[in-house]
């Protein structure tokens, strides 16, 4: 397999085009891309899934600017940012914290979409960083003894692969079926950014590490989010979620698969707008 294609001058252009301003951070393992897309509110950290890079958000942060200040990082091994020696979610976390530190992030919230969630997960539970509110978004319940991960590696595989070789928008649809065609190009254009061995590292980990190890150890406000039709978090895995954190509020987005954003775009931003709204007046209880 050739080495990755890291990002050409073309995908440079397409990220100062956004109006969101690049920021560098020295990580443990290596140099880090956050998107920022500025402003007086309060930060929102998102942290995105195994093969999304940081301008995959774009169709979502967009419509919390009024709220938040989103800061959209690459995770190690994706987008812009370096690789890194490890790929356990604490080697995630561990970034993330050093996102949160170097950019002066003071009591921010966060949002973790799938690894993303895994991740977010891990960073409030070790507890180096204060936190003003989590939203976790259909988090792999994978872990030792647990069923695996729905996709398959091989399929992960098939999709970097195509990607790799100039993929399309079409292609992509087989895989992401309710998407809408502007997301689809953009996967097809920023999926080649992603490091094969850094993503399957990290699929690797799905099986190794437990979501439950942090999960009951992330205090609140914490919102948990699945999709209704997620074959990733099931009823009975929600159910086993909420018991181990009462605390959180529990939210289902109907029609939505694992990738649930992209599914039910409208249905979900609503939603999160109504969670960020409560924990930002838990952050800020006067304003």
């Amino acid at each position: 397999m050739p080495e990755l294609q890291r990002a050409t001058p073309a995908h440079r252009d397409e990220l100062r085009a956004l109006g969101a301003e690049s920021r560098w951070v020295d990580g443990p393992d290596g140099r880090l891309h956050v998107l920022d897309y500025g402003g007086d509110r309060p930060p929102l950290l998102v942290l995105p899934g195994i093969t999304s890079p940081a301008i995959t958000w774009d169709f979502v942060v967009a419509e919390l600017r009024d709220l938040v200040r989103p800061l959209v990082m690459d995770l190690r091994g994706r987008g812009l940012s370096d690789v890194g020696a490890g790929y356990r979610a604490g080697d995630f976390a561990a970034d993330a914290a050093a996102a949160i530190s170097e950019l002066g992030l003071r009591r921010s919230l966060v949002l973790g979409h799938s690894l993303g969630a895994r991740i977010a997960a891990a960073l409030a539970a070790e507890g180096d960083v204060s936190l003003a509110g989590v939203t976790l978004v259909d988090p792999p319940l994978t872990g030792p003894g647990r069923g695996p991960y729905p996709t398959s590696r091989e399929a992960f595989l098939a999709q970097l692969h195509e990607g790799y070789a100039g993929t399309t928008a079409d292609e992509v649809r087989r895989f992401y079926p309710k998407w809408p065609r502007a997301e689809l190009l953009l996967r097809a254009r920023w999926l080649p950014t992603c490091d094969e061995q850094a993503v399957l590292a990290t699929y690797d980990e799905f099986a190794r590490e437990d979501f439950f190890d942090w999960w009951p150890r992330v205090a609140p406000p914490t919102a948990f989010i699945r999709g209704g039709d997620s074959p990733v978090v099931t009823e009975d895995g929600e159910a086993e979620a909420a018991l181990a954190n009462p605390a959180a509020t529990r939210h289902s987005i109907e029609g939505a698969g694992h990738m649930v954003p992209w599914d039910e775009t409208r249905a979900f931003v609503t939603e999160l707008r109504s969670i960020l709204q409560d924990h930002l007046y838990a952050r800020d209880p006067g304003h």
